[in-house]
């Protein structure tokens, strides 16, 4: 893995799918809630966090730019 790391503030997800859409090798639809989750990550207080492949960086960059609650952040 790399050192990118995605956190997913899950509590504001409205469920829109944009991220799933955009960046589906690292989203998944949690259909029994109706939000999206960040595959393989781990919860850490009130987020999900999780790393990310430098080749998926630009749909997850993607991804957080299309999210309307501004739930998704990606970082080094």
């Amino acid at each position: 893995m790399s050192s990118l790391k995605v956190v997913h503030a899950r509590a504001k997800c409205i469920g829109c799918n944009s991220c799933v859409v955009i960046a589906p090798q690292n989203w998944a639809m949690d259909h029994t809630e109706g939000k999206s989750r960040l595959i393989g990550s781990v919860k850490k207080r009130d987020v999900w966090v999780g790393e990310i492949f430098d080749c998926d960086l630009e749909a997850n960059k993607r991804a957080s730019a299309a999210c309307p609650m501004a739930a998704i952040k990606v970082s080094r």
